[in-house]
């Protein structure tokens, strides 16, 4: 914050004398109140002893207050960039995955989270993040270019740096059914002065009501009477979490009774601190398409881009005036609306003197600044997420998946994803014009993968690579025709003293029959024969009836026993045509299979997640790289030559 917009000296002696323990100087009012609120309580409560009643809803905020409080969404994230002397980088990628983490482009360093773009170098102030192997602090750094490729990196008083790494870009939530998202934070990790303006705006007497505030009510109860309808609430911050938390809404005497007896109870329980971090954990603040967006640490997140700790003037007053009506005010599809209602609450924060009045001036001619909206509070990468929702429910439970705040590292590399979009979404249109198909009748898969570990760097499973739903990567089989063939030459290869990549190979026209008499007769794709072919070239040129002889010399069943050592899981049937591709099989089990070849032999488990974290830090579960030699380095090495 800048120093215009820090509370004033009025209200940082207000904020010291605030009860930091459980507050037990309104013993008095309360148990007056208590007493006054019993002869509604006979009414209402069908002659069910008032303290009987009492003694109930203690007993549902203590073990529902007390206990977990909310169910915390797992958060799933990409890769973190990892920057060194050497890594092929431009300045321009570089930008996009800095604004994938919201970073801003500024003329001069802010502070956390922005940059600064210069000729061949990029200066940024980094975020802290935390990740499984430990915790990377916040600093300014210049990282400088050549040559499509990072040149050098420094920080300032340090020196050189071998290594910089840059916070993970959360990529998706595992939500609970009602899909209610939320990022925690605690009382310190509140700018004051958002605290200050959300009691100025919300509820002036909250450090001294003793959780309802009888005037209010009062005149909140004679203005509606006088105007026939609701137009005034006289709501504490206290009844407003016990509604928001332990209730419902609807508008009955009963509820209300609750509530102002809960309130009560909740503030003889707790301190005004708990209190303030439970209602700023739980206040609902939009919608993000299914998604539930609570807590102004996820709207800080989900309207800024920006974390609490970056927010200024006016995203808080922004914030603050969306508790009263997320949708009305939504910045994004009301911009006139959420421009006046942030008005107001800075006019309320400078009468109540914790602004200035030119500060609430300059707040109220900046711009809404909102983030991009974001991809319907589910993820950008549905088959991605797809393919880590599967992988991890081979270790978690739905359950633990949805509540218990995992934190869910994974493999992910958004500008490898973001190529493999673009090759698919500019690629398709191409090939159907040019075939003379009608429009949108191709559909295609993409799987990118490390060869050297197996982790799976990008994953788009359809055309439409924003949409959520049938898995073409995982789940559609299709004929693989070639793709088979270098399988069948390994198995080959694994016969030196028979085949070499001079061998010779028979090209010529080929009539088997099968031991239930069907005659199986292949044919090149060019229609033509070769006579004899060496055995390279007969892979290179992809020739079926030479593939064919060899899979026939060696039986099917050894080369079905080669494809399921290199990755293939599907069950094939032993037949000669399967050397020539006679099988539906899915994209990822053939990704497996080149990945295998491609690593000279060792099969390694393709995967999407690195590391599982549970929320206090501490590491789940690992997943190690795993590898297993399927082919003698010799065959692997000729068959890739």
């Amino acid at each position: 914050m800048k120093p215009s917009h820090r509370r004033s000296s009025r209200s940082r002696s207000r904020r010291r004398q605030a009860p930091a323990a459980k507050p037990r100087r309104g013993l008095f009012r309360t148990l007056l109140s208590l007493l006054g609120l019993s002869l509604l309580a006979g009414l209402l409560l069908g002659g069910v002893g008032f303290g009987t009643y009492v003694l109930h809803l203690n007993d549902q905020i203590t073990s529902q207050f007390e206990g977990k409080r909310w169910a915390l969404p797992a958060r799933v994230y990409a890769r973190p960039l990892e920057l060194y002397a050497g890594l092929g980088l431009s300045p321009a990628q570089f930008e996009r995955e800095l604004a994938m983490l919201h970073y801003r482009a500024v003329n001069a360093l802010e502070g956390p989270g922005t940059y600064v773009r210069g000729e061949g170098e990029v200066r940024l102030h980094t975020r802290g993040f935390t990740f499984w192997d430990g915790a990377e602090r916040s600093r300014p750094v210049q990282v400088e270019f050549q040559g499509g490729r990072v040149s050098a990196l420094e920080a300032p008083g340090e020196g050189g740096l071998g290594l910089l790494r840059l916070e993970a870009a959360e990529i998706a939530g595992i939500y609970p059914s009602h899909h209610e998202d939320r990022i925690l934070v605690r009382y310190e990790e509140i700018p004051p002065v958002l605290v200050d303006a959300l009691i100025a705006v919300e509820d002036r007497k909250f450090h001294e009501h003793f959780g309802i505030d009888p005037k209010g009510i009062f005149r909140a109860f004679m203005a509606n009477l006088q105007a026939g309808r609701t137009v005034q609430g006289g709501s504490t911050l206290t009844q407003q979490l016990v509604k928001n938390y332990f209730l419902t809404n609807e508008r009955t005497y009963r509820r209300k009774f609750n509530e102002m007896i809960m309130a009560m109870l909740l503030e003889w329980h707790y301190s005004k601190e708990e209190i303030l971090q439970a209602y700023a954990n739980e206040v609902y603040l939009g919608q993000d398409g299914d998604r539930a967006i609570h807590g102004i640490g996820l709207a800080s997140q989900f309207y800024f881009g920006r974390p609490l700790t970056e927010l200024e003037l006016p995203h808080v007053a922004l914030l603050v005036g969306l508790v009263k009506g997320p949708s009305y005010y939504d910045p994004r599809r009301h911009p006139e609306r959420a421009r006046e209602r942030r008005a107001l609450v800075l006019e309320v924060m400078a009468e109540q003197n914790l602004i200035s009045r030119e500060a609430a001036q300059t707040a109220k001619a900046q711009p809404l600044d909102t983030a991009p909206p974001g991809s319907g509070g589910i993820t950008p990468y549905p088959a991605f997420i797809d393919l880590v929702q599967r992988q991890l429910r081979q270790d978690y439970r739905e359950e633990d998946l949805t509540s218990e705040g995992l934190r869910i590292f994974t493999t992910l590399d958004p500008l490898v994803q973001a190529e493999a979009e673009e090759a698919i979404v500019e690629g398709l249109p191409v090939l159907e014009k040019n075939r003379g198909l009608e429009a949108g009748i191709l559909q295609a898969a993409t799987v990118v993968a490390d060869t050297q570990t197996g982790e799976v760097l990008a994953l788009v499973g359809g055309r439409d690579v924003r949409l959520a739903g049938f898995n073409r990567v995982l789940d559609a089989k299709r004929p693989v025709g070639s793709l088979l063939k270098p399988a069948v030459y390994l198995a080959a290869l694994e016969f030196p003293e028979v085949y070499t990549l001079a061998s010779q190979l028979d090209d010529s026209p080929l009539n088997y029959r099968g031991p239930n008499g069907q005659l199986w007769s292949p044919k090149n794709y060019s229609k033509t024969h070769h006579g004899r072919v060496m055995f390279q070239e007969a892979l290179a040129k992809s020739y079926n009836i030479p593939t064919a002889r060899i899979a026939l010399d060696l039986t099917p069943q050894r080369i079905v026993s080669v494809l399921n050592r290199l990755g293939i899981e599907e069950e094939l049937p032993p037949y000669p045509s399967l050397a020539l591709g006679a099988a539906d099989l899915p994209p990822w089990q053939v990704a497996q299979m080149y990945e295998t070849l491609a690593s000279g032999g060792y099969r390694i488990p393709l995967r999407g997640i690195r590391e599982v974290v549970g929320a206090d830090g501490e590491p789940l579960a690992r997943y190690p790289l795993q590898v297993e030699q399927v082919v003698d380095p010799g065959p692997a090495y000729l068959i890739t030559r």
